[in-house]
C-alpha cells in the first residue's frame, strides 16, 4: 500500500469498503499498531472530518487480500455484525495439487490454542466451521477454487483446505514452504450484503489477481 493510499471500493455516510492488499494486518496487534488497514482508514476519515469515526465489522488475515467493510457508526456496525453469517462472502483460492471433487462442503470443528488452530471432525467442543467449495480451473500442479463461507471462524478456509490435503499456495502456516507468487493465494473477492441503513441489497466484487491466473496457465 504505497503512500498509505486506500483502494476504496464504496463509501457513503454510514460505511466504507476497501480492498485490502496482502501482507497487511486488518487491525493492530501487540507487535504492530501503526501499519494496519484500520489505521489507514482511520487517518483517511479523520482528514476528511475530525469528528468522523470508524468501527471494525470483520477482519481478514494478514496474508489474505480483498474486501473489508468498516462502519462509520455503531448502529451500522451492530447491524452488519449481527447479520454477517447471512451475507454471501465469496473467496477465491489457489491450492496445491488437484482437488478430487468438482464441488463439496467442508464441515469441521476448529479448536484454537495460543499458537495455532487444530482441526477435528469429532471434537464438537470446537467451533463449527462450514465452507462450500467449487472448482474453477486446474492444471497438473494447482487448482483454483471458489469458496463460500457459511461461518466466519479464524483461519477457517486455510485450515480446512490444508486438512483436505490441498493447502493454499503460499500459506506457510498451514501449507508448504513453496511460495511461487510471493504471497498467499487467497482473496475475498465478493460480498453480498444488506446496507445497514437503507436496507438495500449491495454487491461488491473485485477481480482475481493476474498472478493467480498466470499460475494456472503454466
Amino acid at each position: 500500500m504505497k503512500n498509505k493510499k486506500l483502494d476504496i471500493l464504496y463509501e457513503d455516510k454510514f460505511i466504507i469498503i476497501v480492498n485490502k492488499p496482502s501482507n497487511l494486518l486488518t487491525i493492530a496487534t501487540t507487535k504492530e499498531k501503526i501499519r494496519t488497514l484500520y489505521s489507514y482508514v482511520y487517518d483517511y476519515l479523520k482528514k476528511k472530518n475530525k469528528n468522523n469515526k470508524v468501527f471494525i465489522v470483520h477482519r481478514l488475515d494478514k496474508d489474505t487480500s480483498g474486501i473489508v467493510i468498516f462502519a462509520k457508526d455503531e448502529k451500522s456496525k451492530f447491524f452488519l455484525q449481527d447479520n454477517w453469517n447471512n451475507f454471501k462472502r465469496n473467496y477465491v483460492a489457489i491450492v496445491n495439487g488437484k482437488v478430487k471433487n468438482k464441488k463439496g462442503v467442508l464441515k469441521s470443528y476448529l479448536n484454537e490454542t495460543k499458537t495455532h488452530l487444530t482441526y477435528s471432525v469429532k471434537d464438537k467442543n470446537g467451533k463449527l466451521a462450514i465452507t462450500e467449495y467449487e472448482k474453477i480451473l486446474e492444471n497438473k500442479n494447482y487448482t483454483m477454487l471458489s469458496l463460500n463461507l457459511k461461518t466466519g471462524r479464524k483461519n477457517q478456509i486455510r485450515v480446512q483446505l490444508s486438512d483436505m490435503g490441498n493447502p493454499i499456495v503460499g500459506d506457510k502456516k498451514y501449507g508448504i514452504k513453496k511460495d511461487p507468487i510471493r504471497r498467499m493465494a487467497l482473496i475475498a473477492n465478493t460480498l453480498e450484503f444488506i446496507h445497514p441503513i437503507t436496507k438495500e441489497k449491495m454487491i461488491i466484487d473485485i477481480d482475481i489477481p493476474n498472478s493467480f491466473i498466470k499460475l494456472l496457465e503454466n
